[in-house]
Order: structure tokens, then sequence, then C-alpha cells
């Protein structure tokens, strides 16, 4: 499996845009989170919604979900299909009440299934996507009171998508067969809904050799050689985990 970072950036980032990734496998595209940034991003990389195969949502947060809306459209109006939507199933109320609805709703479209095939997740259990793809949906801390999930992959990768510092949930995995962490990090205070650099520093050093360090701000060159054993994900490289 394959995993190629359309944006590496924070909510704010500019030059890095969204962090959003593009897994592949056996020729199945999955786009993991769909941010305001996306569709920019997702052009420059020389591709188009139309050839994804699926997108995966970890929470409802702007640079995450926020190119669903042209996402829809575009297969709509463009491709006159619907996307297959994978998401953890107490988000998808959510999804379709407080972020989508206000702009999608139209004449006889009034539910997010007019536009997805929702394909609602099961946290806590492993499912097969595509061949090559097995996804395990794990409900992690990130903001208080809203639902938000980290991803374990085919039983060896970790992506955190957003998430509190949580070194015990790390340590577990990594004992259960994790080989690879793709961890958001915030560089600079306040570190509040984020695990940070220091946070991260505090690893064993057999856990940050493993992590990867993603979802950074616009200064992140000028942490270069301050991260100890882990390394900063580079936007539109792909790596094999």
């Amino acid at each position: 499996m394959q995993i190629t970072m359309l944006g590496t950036g924070s909510a704010f980032a500019k030059r890095y845009y969204n962090n959003n990734a593009l897994i592949e496998a056996g020729g199945y595209r999955l786009l993991l989170d769909c941010g305001i940034t996306l569709p920019k991003a997702l052009h420059e990389a020389d591709l188009d919604f139309s050839q994804l195969d699926g997108v995966l949502i970890s929470h409802i947060h702007g640079d995450h979900v926020g190119g669903l809306e042209e996402y829809a459209f575009q297969m709509l109006f463009k491709h006159q299909r619907k996307p297959v939507l994978y998401i953890a199933e107490p988000l998808v109320e959510p999804l379709w009440e407080h972020t989508l609805r206000g702009g999608l709703t139209q004449g006889n479209l009034q539910e997010l299934s007019d536009f997805f095939d929702v394909r609602a997740l099961a946290p806590g259990k492993t499912v097969e996507l595509a061949p090559g793809i097995q996804v395990e949906p794990i409900q992690t801390k990130h903001i208080d009171g809203k639902a938000s999930f980290s991803f374990r992959f085919n039983r060896r990768f970790f992506y955190t998508a957003d998430m509190k510092f949580d070194a015990p949930l790390l340590e577990e995995l990594v004992q259960d067969g994790v080989e690879t962490i793709f961890h958001d990090c915030q560089l600079e205070p306040p570190g509040v809904v984020h695990a940070t650099l220091d946070e991260l520093l505090q690893l064993p050093e057999a856990i940050q050799q493993k992590v990867w360090l993603m979802h950074y701000g616009d200064a992140m060159e000028q942490h270069s050689g301050q991260t100890g054993p882990m390394q900063f994900v580079e936007q539109r490289k792909t790596y094999e985990v």
C-alpha cells in the first residue's frame, strides 16, 4: 500500500495545503480526508475527482471536509455518479446536518445519500475497503465533545489525522504490530488539540523512529534538525507503508 500526501499542512497552513492524502493499492485510489484546499491540491497532482474510488473522512473540520461540497457537485453534474463515502457511523448525521446540508440541498436532493454512496464504518472494527486496503477506525481525542477518528491500515500503519498526544495508545499500537505512524504535530504553541513536537519527543526512541510528522505549520523548515529520529512527511511524495 502506498500513501501520497496531497497536503501536509495544518488548518491554517498556506504553503503546504490541508493535511489530506491519497492511499493506493492494486489500482484502487482512496482519498483520505477532503479539506478546503484538496480540490486545488488534487488538480496540481494531475488528478481529478472522477479518478478516485472513494473518500474516507476522519472528522468534521474544514481542513478535512471542506472540499466535499465540490466533490459531490463535480461528481453529480460532470460525471453523473455518486462517490463512495467511508465514514465512522457517529459522524454520518453531523456531517450532513452541520456541514453539508446548507450548501448541497436543492430540489429533491435532500439527504447525504443523494450525493454519496454512504458506507458507515463501525468504530474499532476492521473492514476491507479494497484488496490490499484494510482499515480500522479508532476514536481518538481531539476536540472535547466532537467525535474524531484515527485509522489503522493493514494492522501495521497508523494515521492519526488530528489527535492529542496519547503515548499509551501509541505504545499499545506498536506492541501490536504497527510499524509506521503518520502523526499530526503542532510545532508552535498552544498545543491544545494536537500533539506538540515537545510531547512527541518524550516518546521512547524506538517509537520515535517509526514516526513521521505531518499537519505542520508553514514554519516547518525552521524546525529542521529539531525532531530527533522523527522525520517530516513531504507534500506529494509517495511512501510505501
